[in-house]
């Protein structure tokens, strides 16, 4: 995350703010808090933040000014299950309201979640592009089978830390 560890989320908005010359970067900066669930730690140094929130920081931050294209690399590489899932909600709710996202990932599922359209990559090359659908008809049709589903490890952490919520990607 692109956050100055010295300062906290609240100035690290207000900083950007002014870098970009907008009016009220104070109200900019309250409204980007409440908006991605920060306003209890607005007041402290970012230092202190989990990796999530400081992903969330980062979001906050490339959105002062409203842009209408936002580029993220790999924006859950090494958050934990919950924290991931904050960034996926943030992610989601960004593209529902009209911003454009461009999302780097080594995650399959994580764009499998996120993504309208997809381009797979392989040394540097796009090897095809599309929507799941488009991808998924490159493959023979799904043979069906029966199988017992175990409980996933990260099931087992929703479940005990609270979080998994109904209607939550996974």
């Amino acid at each position: 995350a692109a956050v100055d560890e010295i300062l906290t989320g609240r100035e690290n908005l207000i900083l950007v703010a002014r870098l970009r010359h907008l009016n009220n970067p104070g109200q900019i900066a309250d409204d980007l808090l409440a908006r991605f669930s920060l306003t209890d730690a607005g007041g402290r140094k970012v230092a202190t933040y989990s990796g999530g929130m400081r992903r969330r920081l980062d979001i906050a931050m490339s959105l002062i000014g409203h842009p209408p294209v936002i580029f993220l690399d790999e924006p859950t590489t090494g958050l934990d299950p919950q924290a991931r899932l904050e960034v996926w909600q943030a992610v989601q709710d960004l593209a529902a309201g009209g911003t454009t996202v461009l999302l780097t990932t080594q995650y399959l599922d994580e764009a499998e979640q996120l993504a309208d359209r997809i381009a797979i990559l392989h040394q540097g090359r796009i090897l095809v592009n599309g929507t799941l659908a488009e991808l998924k008809q490159l493959l023979p049709p799904a043979k069906v089978e029966y199988i017992e589903k175990q409980p996933t490890l990260e099931d087992v952490f929703l479940s005990l830390v609270g979080t998994k919520a109904q209607g939550q990607p996974r």
